[in-house]
């Protein structure tokens, strides 16, 4: 037995998921996977034209797919409300969200909005996004939202004091606080959706280390040839491929037997590779303040209340 895999993933006909990301890697596997399982899938992205490129590569698997693109730029919070506001008036039931697109370790950046790259991109646009989408989810039975973390965490910490790095950044550390930041928002919302007695749940997940172009865009940006080689190395030395990579969003997503709270990655050695498995997170994700804290700082800056 060589454990879950895609073709494990329940029917999903009937279902609408927007998976963000999905022009290319984790998201474009995820996409493709419960899109062959028969739901509509939402793929939300950034660059367009690779968006089209996703639409081409999924319809070559599964002719009869049911595909929408929607523009999104998660670092831009008035790109996130356009997205939202679109999502709303086409698709009035959402029953998956996959907060899946991130950047890794890239230099220094600040978006219109005056955030930090990273944080913008991989914790406050999902914040937002979820935050102007979730009352489409509460009262649809099995509707859930997976938030897409990374091993990376586990070597991050919550800067409070100076959450935008603007005293001090290092491109690492600020990946791993955006990491930390996705999972402390994943407890935090299943902890208020619990107690909200909502049907919706949030389940988190990481891909391990997977061969995407996510490695190359840090060295790309920083003008560093030695970098670049080093991760293209990881890649082909270590990396699984994007679709063993997509496996513990597609759990996370669809196993029946989840019922909210859990964090799914690959079962193989240092959770690195294999097919997906439950697995413990770093106690600091479990830390209830320092979730409760991020919350309000998040909604504070995004501008952002929930429904629960």
């Amino acid at each position: 037995m060589t454990g879950w895999d895609r073709g494990d993933v329940p029917d999903q006909r009937g279902r609408v998921a927007l998976v963000t990301g999905a022009n290319s890697g984790i998201g474009l596997e995820a996409a493709l996977g419960l899109a062959a399982a028969g739901a509509k899938v939402l793929l939300a992205c950034r660059n367009l034209d690779k968006a089209a490129g996703a639409v081409d590569h999924i319809k070559a698997e599964v002719a009869d797919a049911d595909l929408t693109v929607v523009p999104l730029d998660l670092s831009e919070q008035a790109s996130v409300r356009e997205a939202a506001a679109a999502v709303r008036e086409d698709h009035p039931r959402l029953d998956l969200l996959l907060a899946n697109a991130g950047v890794m370790a890239i230099p220094r950046r600040v978006t219109s909005d005056g955030f930090e790259m990273q944080l913008a991109t991989n914790h406050l646009g999902h914040f937002a996004l979820v935050g102007l989408l979730l009352d489409t989810m509460l009262d649809v039975d099995g509707s859930r939202v997976v938030v897409v973390s990374s091993g990376a965490h586990r070597g991050g910490s919550i800067n409070f004091d100076d959450l935008q790095g603007e005293r001090r950044y290092q491109k690492w550390k600020a990946y791993g606080q955006s990491k930390l930041a996705n999972l402390l928002f994943a407890y935090e919302l299943q902890r208020r959706l619990g107690a909200a007695d909502k049907p919706t749940i949030c389940v988190a997940a990481h891909p391990g280390y997977s061969s995407t172009n996510l490695q190359s865009v840090g060295p790309e940006m920083s003008g560093s040839r030695v970098m670049g080689r080093a991760m293209d190395l990881g890649n082909r030395l270590v990396g699984q491929s994007p679709a063993m990579g997509a496996l513990p969003t597609l759990y996370a997503a669809t196993a029946p037997w989840l019922t909210g709270g859990e964090f799914v990655g690959p079962k193989g050695p240092f959770h690195m590779r294999g097919n997906p498995a439950l697995e413990t997170p770093a106690k600091k994700a479990l830390d209830s303040a320092d979730a409760a804290r991020l919350w309000t700082v998040s909604e504070e800056l995004t501008g952002v209340e929930y429904p629960v």
